[in-house]
């Protein structure tokens, strides 16, 4: 069931080769409720993207155009490349009552925590060292590949997971992914989404009371 007027802003983040993305658009594609949010980026499209499905490309001066007239939910610039979430994303989520998955780095997850109080951030983690070496590697033919850069980063994004809701171990894709879709169920259940329920709870045993004279 589509949830209008709460929808959920769930934010997945993790290092080079954590997952991330495999994970986000399994959980999209596994749950009728959720939407993935396409960003804009300024980096080079790679031979298998298409642009307005796996992103919006565009260039640095439009991005920062955007910037400038206040388009963006969240930015930042990861690696040598600038990536933003434009708000249109969040209001079509909104309108068609989906949840929003977002697949974006710390530095906007951080920025999503500050400006909504009730997103969800999830931080993804490779399960060992040598597998997080081991994915990077497989990246190693793009174009923007820089080991000791991507580690450098790591590094830093292990350090703000501290200020994420949940960290999931991504040994396996499915397991996470369950994982996932129970964090958003049980975060329905949040005092927050159930407010509204309430006051109408309350009005209802305060009318039933006033009209009884007790």
């Amino acid at each position: 069931m589509l949830n209008k007027k709460n929808p959920l802003l769930i934010v997945i983040s993790g290092p080079t080769g954590s997952g991330k993305t495999t994970i986000a658009k399994r959980v999209v594609g596994e749950m009728e409720t959720a939407t993935f949010s396409i960003s804009h980026t300024t980096r080079e499209k790679r031979p298998d993207e298409v642009d307005g499905v796996d992103y919006h490309f565009v260039s640095e001066v439009d991005f920062l155009e955007m910037v400038k007239n206040g388009e963006f939910l969240e930015h930042a610039k990861v690696h040598k490349s600038l990536y933003g979430t434009h708000k249109n994303e969040w209001e079509r989520a909104k309108k068609e009552g989906k949840d929003l998955i977002l697949d974006i780095d710390v530095q906007g997850g951080e920025q999503v925590l500050k400006s909504f109080d009730d997103a969800i951030l999830i931080f993804v983690l490779p399960p060992s060292f040598d597998e997080l070496i081991r994915r990077i590697f497989k990246r190693k033919e793009e174009n923007d590949f820089d080991l000791e850069t991507r580690l450098k980063t790591a590094l830093r994004e292990l350090d703000f997971a501290d200020n994420y809701h949940y960290n999931i171990i991504n040994e396996k894709v499915d397991a996470v992914v369950e994982e996932i879709k129970e964090i958003v169920q049980a975060s329905r259940k949040r005092s927050f989404y159930l407010k509204e329920f309430r006051q109408s709870f309350k009005m209802k045993i305060e009318r039933y009371l006033r009209d009884k004279n007790v």
